[in-house]
């Protein structure tokens, strides 16, 4: 089916004109792909995460309700700022699990002993904290490379394709491959050959073939 993208760039339009109603339309027609991406980042968490998908589309919707300064674009810009919110939420989460295990008493778990056969609850805590630590390395990425960052926020928090994340940032397609390789790269260097696979799985596209 067709994605509705002249429907919702229109409200957004109008919703940048002050229409608050506009704004309040937009949501039943981006839902589901909300929670398909929620659903794929929440991938990161372990099994009976406190906030599921349904939570995590509702909450970074009210977050962009409340972000009144923001001058709506076109579809791809909306989910770009959702991948912000989502980001966001996700981290603090995250990090309220790992206070939560520090304050029980527990200690980090090293990523090259997760297990997920013997100790899935292990395994699910390792995979919050490649979340954490690829928000660490983004927000050291964005000082001196912010496209590359912003390249891997879209695609990982947003969902995004590589033709949208260059409407957002207006860059050519070719452009946006270039600045995801050299961010894969560095996010390798600083994140290690493991947990950069793990997280470039979430990051894939079925589509797409750039390596």
């Amino acid at each position: 089916m067709e994605r509705p993208g002249g429907d919702i760039t229109r409200l957004l339009h109008a919703a940048a004109q002050g229409d608050r109603s506009a704004f309040q339309r937009v949501f039943p027609l981006v839902y589901d792909e909300l929670k398909n991406v929620a659903s794929a980042r929440l991938a990161v968490e372990r099994d009976g995460h406190t906030l599921n998908a349904t939570a995590l589309v509702h909450e970074a919707y009210l977050k962009l309700v409340d972000n009144r300064a923001t001058e709506w674009q076109s579809r791809s810009h909306f989910f770009a700022i959702a991948a912000q919110a989502m980001r966001r939420i996700l981290i603090d989460h995250a990090k309220r699990r790992n206070a939560q295990r520090r304050g029980k008493g527990e200690s980090a778990v090293p990523l090259e002993f997760a297990d997920a056969e013997r100790r899935p609850d292990l395994f699910n805590d390792v995979q919050a904290a490649d979340l954490i630590a690829l928000n660490d390395a983004l927000d050291e990425l964005s000082r001196f490379n912010p496209r590359g960052a912003d390249v891997v926020q879209y695609r990982f928090f947003g969902g995004l394709a590589n033709p949208e994340i260059g409407e957002v940032l207006g860059i050519s397609e070719v452009t946006v491959r270039r600045a995801w390789t050299v961010a894969r790269a560095w996010l390798r260097g600083r994140l290690g050959d493991e947990a950069a696979v793990r997280t470039e799985t979430l990051m894939s596209r079925p589509e797409e073939s750039d390596a």
